[in-house]
């Protein structure tokens, strides 16, 4: 699809070689469906493996792929924030690139965006450990609902829609990718949440 996208979206990468063809076969499949023009920004947040070759190599026979490469491992929030000011779609979806998040949720997720401001996706069956991940992500979220006033299940998933506006202007530190919902809705942002 030529023109300027309607939809960016947005996936850090680290050490994730296996990962990046699957995963953009995956996205360009679902996408392509829309039916609306996309674009795919990738950010190799210093990887040691081929993950940034894989990555050019798709950028070169892809013309809705950009790559982005950091030099060092920056950490998740700033490859966010670099793909976010790189981003031209009005709507942005953020995903993780471990194939955790299935593309096949995204339109759904885009569909409520039509109506929210952010859409939260919400890992509801997760197979972690009780006692060291379901019960400290548990608490964790409560605690964050509780002082945002965003009540969402799951603050940690990475499969996220936001329109543009409310999370361009936001100025991200290290470690705050988490609390992407509950800082743009202070912009007033509506959000909804998608099992």
């Amino acid at each position: 699809m030529t023109g300027d996208p309607e939809i960016s979206i947005v996936i850090p990468l680290k050490d994730e070689e296996l990962n990046v063809e699957p995963l953009h076969d995956e996205l360009t499949g679902v996408l392509a469906q829309l039916g609306v023009p996309y674009e795919i920004v990738l950010i190799d947040d210093g990887s040691s493996d081929q993950t940034f070759a894989k990555a050019a190599a798709l950028q070169a026979r892809d013309q809705a792929v950009r790559v982005i490469r950091f030099t060092r491992n920056f950490g998740q929030t700033a490859a966010f924030a670099a793909g976010f000011a790189e981003a031209r779609g009005r709507f942005i979806v953020t995903s993780d690139g471990d194939l955790q998040n299935d593309p096949h949720d995204i339109p759904r997720l885009l569909a409520l965006a039509r109506r929210h401001d952010i859409v939260v996706g919400w890992r509801r069956h997760r197979q972690d450990a009780f006692l060291t991940r379901h019960v400290p992500s548990v608490i964790a979220n409560k605690l964050l609902s509780l002082v945002s006033g965003i009540k969402l299940h799951d603050n940690g998933c990475s499969l996220k829609v936001f329109r543009a506006e409310v999370v361009k202007p936001l100025k991200l530190r290290p470690g705050m990718h988490r609390y992407l919902p509950a800082l743009a809705s202070q912009l007033g942002g509506r959000v909804a949440e998608v099992a």
